[in-house]
């Protein structure tokens, strides 16, 4: 029995079988309904920390340049 791909793998492989100018929305839409994901399963303050955190990544990458 193989292992589960990870979800790197998951969405490396949804977005190569996109047109490179449609990638970036699919990754929008992935984002908005993981988010969504989160709310349901582990809550709004939860979920809110996640997507927190992960514009707080972004604004920093963005600062490095």
């Amino acid at each position: 029995m193989s292992a589960a791909p990870d979800a790197a793998q998951v969405v490396a492989r949804a977005l190569s079988r996109r047109a490179p100018p449609d990638r970036a929305q699919f990754l929008r839409e992935l984002l908005a309904h993981t988010a969504a994901g989160l709310v349901i399963i582990e809550g709004e303050r939860e979920a809110g920390e996640a997507v927190y955190r992960l514009a707080d990544a972004v604004v920093a990458r963005g600062s490095r340049r």
